[in-house]
């Protein structure tokens, strides 16, 4: 199997993981979110640190131990990361499924804003209309909804945030997994205690069954994550920003034909407008890629010319 077909498997097995995991979320009930998340936190860490065991790569700790910026971008991303898995795991226990979709398709527009924001980078024209028309969406599903979508905002700029801080600290998928589980693993052990002191806590009171999706939540967040790295190192930029769409696609599936959530006709026209914003900033990455090979290829062709 050639690298390219290879990464477009493991793309895809990343986002139908991403896509149906609403759909293993609500398995985990009667467990509140918090619960969930501070299982999901443990669990990763136990899961990961076996993986890099079974590796032998464990020397990594050392040397990033000796870099204390590192360590402060480490701590931003799993702040960052905390905030996305709780508010998505809040999301979808509390019947907003659709509204979780809503943020992951709007989220590569926040991070193409973030660019101009926090980076400094010039937008071209397109990725301007992209970004107008997505604003205009937040609008008509703010009047839908009666409140601006926070839910979905939240989830975007988490995770596009988390994804700047990941893409300046350039740390591999594993290792930067375990070591931002590791971060959250003590207030997440905290939490658990809490529960079990008060009597609340539903892991271990429910089923054998439910204990056992409980544990396996950490393979079921590092598994998408390692598979998204492999894709990422073997497929162009276009490619992985194709394809990134299914997830959200699956999960408003999940929302509206299994969930059975209301999709009224102004919220189906935000969600038009969204899908507009993105048909433009896509056409426009792949004409700009286009562009690029092609200069590159006509600069390669160049032979120069040697005096004699």
């Amino acid at each position: 199997m050639t690298p390219l077909r290879l990464g477009y498997l493991y793309g895809f097995g990343a986002y139908l993981m991403w896509g149906f995991f609403p759909l293993y979320l609500k398995l985990l009930q009667p467990a509140g979110p918090m619960e969930i998340l501070a299982h999901r936190i443990v669990w990763s860490v136990v899961f990961v640190a076996l993986l890099l065991g079974a590796l032998r790569n464990v020397g990594f700790l050392r040397a990033l131990l000796r870099r204390p910026w590192a360590m402060a971008g480490i701590v931003a991303a799993a702040a960052m990361i905390a905030v996305n898995w709780g508010t998505y795991i809040y999301g979808v226990n509390s019947g907003r499924v659709v509204e979780t979709a809503l943020g992951y398709f709007i989220n590569p527009l926040v991070v193409v804003l973030l660019g101009v924001t926090v980076l400094r980078e010039r937008l071209r024209p397109l990725q301007w209309v992209a970004l107008g028309i997505s604003g205009s969406a937040v609008v008509v599903l703010t009047v839908d909804y009666g409140h601006l979508p926070w839910l979905a905002l939240t989830l975007a700029f988490s995770f596009a945030g988390y994804g700047l801080v990941k893409k300046r600290l350039g740390l591999p998928a594993a290792e930067g997994l375990f070591v931002e589980s590791a971060v959250l693993a003590l207030p997440a052990l905290g939490y658990l205690a809490w529960l079990t002191r008060n009597a609340e806590l539903a892991f271990g009171h429910v089923s054998a069954g439910h204990t056992a999706l409980l544990v396996l939540a950490g393979a079921a967040t590092a598994i998408p994550l390692l598979l998204f790295a492999g894709a990422a190192n073997r497929l162009p930029l276009t490619g992985l920003g194709m394809i990134q769409y299914l997830a959200p696609i699956l999960q408003l599936g999940c929302g509206v034909l299994i969930f059975n959530e209301p999709m009224p006709p102004a919220r189906l026209a935000g969600f038009a407008l969204v899908w507009v914003a993105l048909v433009v900033f896509t056409a426009d990455a792949v004409r700009h890629a286009r562009h690029n090979r092609a200069r590159t290829r006509a600069a390669a062709a160049e032979v120069p010319v040697v005096a004699a």
